[in-house]
């Protein structure tokens, strides 16, 4: 499928960039006309994975995140979050709800799961010590009326 708009956004892991992830993804999203509800769906799976990648992945420590995003002729959104952060050992067991890698932070474990819920695919690639990256998609326009 042909793209016709693409964003690249690299901001350091810092919490209140968070934020700036949620409007700069809604303000690319505009063009689409999308419902409120196809907006806040797609602002809050990025809002999980950029917040996943700076307190999993980057765990205090400094380093960027990545948000690419593309729009295709047929109204999908390409997402992708990038983080070279400590990496996920095991994928399967992330991805498990309620599970948290930092329980002692009284973190939900609800991240992917959100993302899942919110979006129409998922998926995440990761090893120890080499990042994860999140990608994401969902289609605009097929919400019922």
């Amino acid at each position: 499928m042909e793209k016709i708009n693409e964003m690249r956004i690299d901001f350091t892991a810092k919490s209140e960039n968070e934020a700036f992830a949620r409007i700069a993804m809604g303000a690319f999203l505009l063009p689409l006309n999308p419902t409120m509800e196809e907006m806040e769906d797609i602002r809050t799976a990025v809002s999980e994975a950029v917040t996943n990648a700076i307190v999993h992945g980057y765990r205090g420590a400094e380093g960027m995140v990545r948000l690419a995003a593309e729009i295709h002729e047929n109204r999908s959104v390409w997402l992708e979050i990038v983080d070279c952060g400590v990496g996920i050992a095991d994928i399967a067991k992330a991805r498990e709800l309620l599970y948290t890698s930092c329980p002692e932070m009284e973190r939900s474990g609800m991240g992917f799961t959100v993302m899942e819920t919110f979006m129409d695919s998922m998926e995440v690639t990761s090893a120890p010590g080499q990042g994860t990256t999140v990608t994401l998609t969902k289609q605009i326009g097929t919400s019922a009326c």
